[in-house]
């Protein structure tokens, strides 16, 4: 089992492949990890030094994972933060191309844009590729709230918001769409929900709300619903498993009080996360 992640790479702290990688392979498969910048660290310290990698760059390593038969081994396209446009376009392309060659290939796209705190924190011509380009060749998105209210173009504050505009979006591309760190109206304030919803159902998670807020959450979530999905499990286990992982690493980090999340050391409470905090179906008419 094989899952090609393209996204950014960090050497120090955990964000983007930096934060997928291992989460993935600690459930038993493979990553082909493609970077779409070399950073030190994520933004937000002092300093940072590196960059985004030039597209030429890019293409050649799909190509080169390609040739050597990735994607013929591969259950999952992962994609997460991409640096520029022309990144965007490219992946489109190894995606459109991908799927082509390995019709039982699915694609998740984590549309890595910006955030309630921060707004849009990517160049200005990104979103649009994103939106228009990757989710429509995607067969799950994992947006955090704020993501899905860009995809959307409408704002999302019930229950209902939220199914009614993730069927409008399924009618362009993806099957699967997962809202992470929804606020809705009716969701406890000491609680972050996390919804998934595809055709045939629709289904949420309720998990304690930790008191900190460390860079990489969503892709470390991402990085665990792939992985739960690639080994077998319904999107409604997948869901539960990867908001019990995220919950269990969170609280791990608190514990620690350090920035970067304790990833390494939470290898125990991701593969097993307890408390498990079960997904719950609600109408979705």
């Amino acid at each position: 089992m094989t899952v090609i992640s393209i996204q950014s790479q960090v050497a120090w702290g955990h964000v983007g492949n930096s934060a997928a990688a291992f989460p993935i392979q600690l459930h038993g498969i493979d990553v082909v990890a493609v970077p779409t910048t070399l950073l030190s660290n994520r933004p937000g310290y002092p300093t940072i030094r590196g960059r985004v990698l030039d597209v030429q760059l890019v293409a050649d390593l799909l190509r080169g994972v390609e040739e050597r038969g990735a994607v013929e081994a591969a259950r999952m396209i992962l994609s997460g933060y991409l640096g520029s446009a022309d990144i965007a376009m490219d992946v489109a392309d190894f995606v459109a191309r991908a799927k082509a060659q390995n019709p039982a290939l699915l694609y998740c796209c984590d549309p890595v844009l910006g955030d309630r705190d921060r707004g849009m924190f990517v160049r200005s011509d990104i979103p649009p590729l994103v939106r228009d380009q990757l989710c429509a060749l995607a067969d799950i998105i994992t947006p955090n709230h704020f993501e899905f209210e860009f995809l959307c173009g409408a704002r999302v504050t019930t229950i209902d918001d939220v199914v009614a505009q993730a069927r409008t979006l399924m009618a362009r591309g993806p099957a699967t769409i997962v809202v992470t760190s929804a606020e809705l109206a009716g969701t406890p304030h000491s609680e972050i929900e996390t919804l998934a919803i595809e055709h045939t159902g629709a289904w949420r998670v309720r998990t304690p709300r930790v008191p900190i807020s460390p860079s990489g959450t969503g892709d470390l979530f991402a990085a665990l619903f792939v992985a739960a999905r690639v080994r077998g499990l319904a999107t409604p286990d997948a869901l539960s498993h990867a908001a019990s992982g995220i919950h269990g690493v969170l609280e791990r980090t608190a514990q620690r009080g350090t920035e970067e999340m304790r990833i390494v050391e939470s290898a125990d409470v991701m593969l097993d996360p307890k408390p498990r905090f079960a997904a719950v179906a609600f109408p979705a008419s």
